[in-house]
């Protein structure tokens, strides 16, 4: 898996239980997919988020 897919699908991920956590246990938790949101249009401009760092650090080839 290379960085790019990592990413998309860390996203994916947090967006879909972000999702079901607001639906199930409250409403707030609707911050966190507006975060990853704002988070995919910053890097969509920088070319940086903080989980490319990381997945960098785990060894992930670009």
């Amino acid at each position: 898996m290379n960085l790019h897919r990592a990413l998309r699908l860390l996203a994916g991920t947090v967006i879909l239980i972000s999702i079901a956590l607001t639906l199930t246990v409250n409403k707030h938790f609707v911050w966190l997919t507006a975060f990853v949101g704002l988070n995919l249009l910053q890097s969509s401009f920088t070319n940086w988020c903080p989980a490319m760092t990381v997945f960098r650090r785990l060894g992930l080839k670009e």
